[in-house]
């Protein structure tokens, strides 16, 4: 197990951690490397009293500017095993005339590793969701989903660390209780949307070891997203191969800036969180990752607003964010109908079970006066991406402090405009943004 504390190796920042690089020193950081290592360290903090947080990525976090003054855990396990026929027949929860295949990944496989392996042995099911940032344990606490595709879909089963018991259990997919963008996992953290429980905050109950998916055997799948058919050129529905959804993808997110800045990977605290081949870092300057000299609270940047894909040697400011800051708002019919009338309404369920109506961030974001590019001030080193209404970003040198003012500039101004708080997506440490 890698630990730093005192008298060992400094601890590295949250903003080191972390894709929108702010945040402040952390007391002790950990990383097992074995499961039984992880657990140790989960209970070692547990039984201390001291505050706990288990980190994948980095992607889904805001982090205030103070100290963390407890355990950060990062679990260095990278297994992926693609389990015998005979396991595979008793995971079986979709149409077992594609071919199942079941496959197990530790909690810590960078998630987009996790995807092209899937997509390079021919398993369908999760290529909708190449490039987002994170882990396979993060992806099931937040239930991500994009392009058609949803994680919760393809689980069969997550093997947890209840913190309550002491104990390892497995939670069934029904057990998960997956909505949108939520779980079992992440509701054990929130006594109320955005409102920290008293007691598994920032850390869920349920500490995630590994995830066992239930994928299809095949090369072809459906596109089902109008947006990802108009980049492969096809119909909603039609079959394409499954590398090339992956493509395109892939361009449609780095379009919207919407992929992590891959030089983040050759920083010595992340270096080594994934697969060198599945991102390209040969090149890459070290300063101009987020949390380093031009990417986080301690440095400023002689150009610290560039917009567009990266330069040789330059960041490109709109992927240092936690991607899509706030949710969607999913509300009730009556809500939704005082909306004006070109706003987007999909059909959902509330959380409290009932029907319901869900409608764009992005679109009230932008329509409540809030455009890309925008900042509190021409000055601020926090702003909205150059290409997604829905990314707060750090421009360079911003801190948790910054970040904050926008959002809350934002929720502000969409409250007026609309009377909807808007509830943010990250997991927010050190600071209220309810």
């Amino acid at each position: 197990m890698n630990a730093s504390g005192p008298g060992q190796e400094a601890a590295p920042t949250l903003a080191q951690l972390t894709t929108i690089g702010v945040g402040g020193p952390v007391a002790r950081f950990v990383e097992p490397e074995s499961e039984a290592d992880f657990i140790d360290a989960v209970h070692a903090a547990d039984r201390a009293g001291m505050p706990l947080l288990v980190i994948g990525g980095g992607s889904n976090l805001l982090a205030g500017d103070a100290a963390f003054d407890g355990v950060v855990v990062r679990d260095r396990r990278r297994g992926i095993e693609v389990l015998p026929a005979a396991e595979t027949q008793s995971g079986q929860h979709a149409d077992a005339g594609e071919g199942l295949v079941t496959v197990r990944a530790d909690a810590g496989v960078n998630w987009d590793d996790f995807v092209a392996f899937c997509v390079s042995s021919g398993f369908m099911g999760v290529e909708g969701l190449s490039g987002v940032p994170g882990t396979v344990g993060a992806s099931v606490v937040q239930n991500i989903g994009a392009y058609g595709q949803e994680v919760a879909t393809s689980v069969v089963s997550v093997r947890v660390l209840d913190r309550a018991s002491g104990e390892v259990d497995r939670l069934g997919r029904d057990d998960m209780r997956f909505g949108y963008r939520s779980s079992l996992l992440k509701s054990s953290m929130y006594a109320a949307p955005a409102k920290p429980a008293d007691s598994y905050f920032p850390t869920p109950r349920y500490v995630v070891l590994s995830v066992t998916f239930a994928l299809r055997r095949g090369t072809r799948d459906e596109v089902a997203f109008g947006q990802l058919a108009k980049a492969l050129g096809v119909r909603v529905g039609e079959r394409m191969p499954i590398g090339e959804i992956r493509r395109a993808v892939l361009e449609v997110r780095a379009g919207k800036g919407m992929l992590e800045d891959p030089g983040r990977y050759a920083t010595p605290w992340m270096r080594g969180c994934k697969d060198k081949g599945n991102v390209p870092i040969e090149g890459m300057d070290e300063v101009n990752a987020p949390g380093n000299a031009t990417g986080n609270a301690s440095g400023d940047t002689a150009s610290s607003d560039t917009a567009g894909p990266a330069m040789a040697g330059a960041p490109d400011f709109d992927r240092h964010s936690c991607g899509s800051f706030f949710m969607n708002p999913i509300l009730a019919s009556d809500v939704a109908q005082a909306l004006p009338e070109d706003a987007p309404r999909f059909d959902a369920t509330q959380p409290n079970g009932q029907p319901g109506v869900k409608t764009s961030a992005a679109w009230l974001i932008d329509h409540a006066g809030f455009h890309k590019g925008f900042k509190v001030r021409p000055d601020a080193h926090a702003g909205l991406s150059s290409r997604h209404t829905l990314a707060l970003t750090n421009r360079g040198g911003a801190t948790a402090a910054d970040i904050a003012e926008l959002a809350r500039t934002i929720q502000d101004g969409v409250e007026r405009a609309y009377g909807i708080r808007l509830v943010p997506e990250p997991v927010v440490v050190g600071m209220d943004l309810r």
